[in-house]
């Protein structure tokens, strides 16, 4: 058995069951909300600045800026993910994650996902489904919208985790390399209790 499974009993209440819903703010204590938003972002949407630049995309693929605020007391580490629930894999489609961004932190600039040298030590960029295409530049960073042309806009959840650990990876058991959905089953479920909130917006991008 994965030896992140025994880190820590299993939580109550779900708290990442509304993760991805548009306008969610997990909550991190009563009498004050974790937030996370983008200013570049808005609009609710992707301008070309942000989009993809291969298979098809001709954006810039610059990472969005940041920020976030009231992160729960206790953070010792935040983990950012960003998913296309809409893309027809049947699991979605992961653009960018980082892990181990310091509780000191309150945003990524524009364009940090563009050079890993840009991340807050400790943080890393984890794999993405964009791992070893050279369109992100560098493996692990972030990867614009490029939606299939004729579809419906889709929809790119943003999801900031506040956990009780320094290092994800350590705690977890798993190698710094693993995908970005076994991460996911760690920060959602295998860490327990030591998921102390969640925040996240949706913005969407179509292509016509």
């Amino acid at each position: 058995m994965p030896p992140y499974v025994s880190l820590a009993p299993k939580m109550k209440g779900a708290p990442w069951a509304d993760v991805g819903q548009p306008g969610f703010v997990g909550q991190a204590h009563a009498g004050s909300k974790f937030t996370l938003s983008s200013p570049d972002l808005s609009s609710g949407s992707f301008e070309t600045k942000f989009t993809l630049n291969g298979f098809g995309c001709t954006g810039s693929n610059v990472s969005p800026a940041l920020q976030w605020a009231n992160i729960p007391a206790g953070t010792k580490s935040l983990a950012l993910q960003v998913r296309d629930r809409d893309a027809p894999t049947g699991s979605g489609l992961w653009h960018w994650a980082v892990y181990n961004i310091p509780p000191t932190a309150t945003g990524l600039a524009q364009g940090t996902g563009n050079s890993l040298s840009k991340l807050p030590a400790p943080a890393f960029g984890g794999t993405t489904d964009f791992l070893d295409t050279g369109v992100t530049g560098a493996n692990g960073n972030y990867a614009g919208p490029c939606p299939s042309v004729g579809d419906k806009p889709h929809r790119y959840v943003f999801t900031l985790y506040a956990v009780a650990v320094d290092d994800v990876q350590a705690a977890a058991g798993i190698p710094k390399t693993g995908t970005t959905a076994l991460y996911s089953f760690v920060l959602n479920k295998g860490l327990g209790s030591k998921l102390l909130g969640t925040a996240s917006f949706t913005a969407s991008y179509g292509r016509k």
